[in-house]
């Protein structure tokens, strides 16, 4: 597949999320010393690892509610 001319000719919403997804990949690896194509853990370890992930990301959403509401109650202009 030729992905330098797929990317090429898509918007730039896909290529900044590409290029996140390269820059986090990268940071694994150096965080790491693995990438995802390791062959170490077995399936229940990935679960556990996406368990992990999801609660962060509820706890950021659950900030964001926070601060959300907090502008609401003090009349802040929401953008």
């Amino acid at each position: 597949m030729d992905y330098n001319n797929k990317i090429r000719h898509t918007d730039s919403i896909v290529k900044g999320t590409i290029d996140e997804f390269l820059a986090r990949a990268e940071m694994g690896k150096k965080k790491y010393g693995e990438t995802l194509d390791r062959t170490d853990l077995i399936d229940i370890d990935y679960l556990q690892h996406l368990k992990e992930e999801l609660m962060d990301g509820i706890l950021y959403l659950n900030k964001f509610i926070d601060i959300y509401k907090n502008k609401i109650n003090n009349n802040v202009e929401i953008q």
